[in-house]
């Protein structure tokens, strides 16, 4: 009922002052007030919550938005000084209608005072982006009384494949900066695939020694497969891994890792061949697809192996999820090998994808063990839906309402529109991606909730995430290109009321931010803000 309550009292909000210029996403509402000109404030923090470091660095050192606040700053000073203004956190009251909300905020303008409450510290974080956005588009002073808010969704994800294209903890942090100014809260890391093993595991080393190298820095697409014998490669130490987690947590994202299993995993298989049903010889994969060689399901060793793994990954990664994968899985050399064929006779298996079932249902009970919850790509649907597992629905939203129809929590991220390595516009000066049409417009009117459920239902759609698999993307700037300005898009397509969105606007605002993504000398797609062909 507090919710309802929340979500009708932020609606007349909005309907009654519209848009708040510059601010993706839009809150849910607002109201205007007297004009507060804080161009020249030198404002004193008092309260804030763990982390109010970042609040210094975010604004002073403008390492998060990278632009110019004129004249503003803001100082960690417990001891408010004459002349000076207050930025006062507070969380919200029990009375409050907000109290209880995990990413609820609430920001409150008064001309030498603006408070910020808030539930738990990423609702600070939330509401002081939200502050920063508007200080911003408003040098002449902010004409709010107010402005309450809080998602709509609880998931609002972005994917990076480091596999194929191999990216710095420096490049990451960046990405983790962008994603926190629009409020974006999971990044969801591919780690490993047939092209490469990115992250150091103590146990087995050659996975990093072996795994993380292919002998091709020229990675093409099928239609023009053009390759070199120059070695490529890389990969996360653990220690870098624990520094990205933080640097995450301080702005709010959950790091979930992907170990890709059973299929994707030649890179493994090259390292440790007697995991694969023939045991080799394999290699790390130059060109990209779906290849034969994947995990033996019928060896005990295997699991082993991947159990070991994953115990050191749930080490590193305090999030309740880890993603195994589960897609692309072929069934070949199962078909043929004595070891899986003795399994499915040994399990009552009816066929290889059940067998595919048995592999996940295994995993999932020891990454449950460990206090994890699995996320799989809706393949794992087949064959049986392991017990607990999310299902992130990528083959169109098919299996997202097969999976919310059998109680299971769901993310929707089907190709149209979440692929961002789809083509942005159809100009023919478009660099080469691996095909598909997303422009930014169609992210933005997504709506994740699918057609088909019923209200119970709808309730396991925890939300949406944009997903960056990088074969054509081989350097930053490219990866860049091809999330800006659709990740702001779907931010705001996740995060806002649909009563409270406009395009129009949006396209507005998204042009406001070209001088931010300039200034941080981020690479951009423009098409949004010419003419198309």
């Amino acid at each position: 009922m507090r919710r309802l309550i929340c979500v009708l009292l932020g609606s007349l909000i909005a309907s009654l002052s519209g848009q708040i210029p510059g601010v993706i996403p839009q809150p849910m509402g607002h109201v205007i007030g007297q004009n507060c000109d804080y161009s020249q404030a030198v404002f004193l923090v008092k309260n804030a919550p763990n982390g109010a470091f970042y609040l210094q660095e975010y604004a002073q050192n403008q390492h998060f938005l990278g632009f110019d606040f004129h004249a503003t700053s803001f100082r960690i000073d417990p001891q408010a000084q004459k002349g000076k203004a207050v930025l006062e956190f507070e969380r919200f009251a029990p009375q409050d209608l907000w109290y209880g909300q995990k990413e609820a905020y609430a920001l409150r303008f008064e001309p030498r005072r603006i408070r910020i409450q808030y539930n738990e510290p990423q609702g600070a974080m939330y509401a002081f982006s939200t502050l920063l956005q508007a200080l911003y588009s408003h040098p002449e002073g902010l004409p709010y009384q107010s402005i309450v808010d809080q998602p709509q969704f609880a998931y609002r994800g972005m994917h990076l494949d480091v596999c194929r294209h191999f990216f710095d903890t420096a490049f990451i942090m960046r990405y983790l900066d962008l994603m926190a100014l629009y409020k974006m809260n999971t990044f969801h890391w591919h780690l490993t695939e047939d092209q490469a093993w990115r992250l150091e595991i103590k146990a087995y080393p050659r996975l990093t020694e072996i795994g993380a190298q292919r002998n091709s820095t020229q990675y093409g697409p099928y239609r023009d497969q053009t390759f070199d014998s120059l070695p490529y490669g890389g990969y996360y130490s653990q220690d870098q891994v624990r520094r990205l987690v933080q640097y995450a947590a301080l702005r709010g994202i959950t790091v979930i890792p992907e170990i890709e299993l059973p299929g994707h995993s030649s890179a493994a298989l090259a390292a440790y061949p007697h995991l694969g049903c023939t045991g080799g010889p394999y290699e790390v994969q130059a060109g990209w697809g779906v290849f034969d060689d994947v995990y033996c399901a019928g060896k005990d060793s295997t699991f082993i192996f991947l159990q070991t793994v994953m115990d050191e990954v749930c080490a590193l990664f305090p999030s309740g999820y880890v993603h195994i994968g589960g897609d692309e899985c072929p069934k070949t050399r199962w078909k043929e090998c004595p070891h899986c064929q003795a399994r499915m006779n040994q399990e009552g298996l009816a066929d290889e994808h059940e067998l595919q079932s048995y592999f996940i249902r295994r995993m999932e009970k020891h990454l449950n063990q460990k206090g994890k919850t699995i996320i799989g790509w809706d393949e794992i649907l087949e064959g049986g839906l392991a017990p607990n597992a999310t299902v992130m629905s990528w083959r169109g939203v098919s299996g997202g309402v097969a999976a919310a129809q059998q109680s299971h929590s769901v993310i929707m991220t089907p190709g149209k529109p979440c692929y961002f390595d789809h083509y942005q516009s159809r100009s023919p000066d478009e660099p080469l991606a691996i095909g598909g049409y997303n422009p930014v417009d169609s992210v933005y009117a997504y709506n994740p909730i699918p057609t088909g459920l019923s209200k119970p239902q709808e309730a396991f759609i925890l939300g949406a995430q944009g997903n960056v698999w990088t074969e054509y993307m081989s350097s930053e700037a490219q990866v860049e290109y091809m999330v800006l300005p659709r990740l702001p898009a779907l931010a705001e397509a996740l995060w806002t009321p649909a009563e409270n969105k406009n395009f129009m606007a949006f396209k507005a605002t998204a042009q406001q931010h070209q001088e931010l993504w300039t200034n941080r000398h981020l690479n951009f797609a423009k098409h949004l803000f010419q003419p198309q062909p």
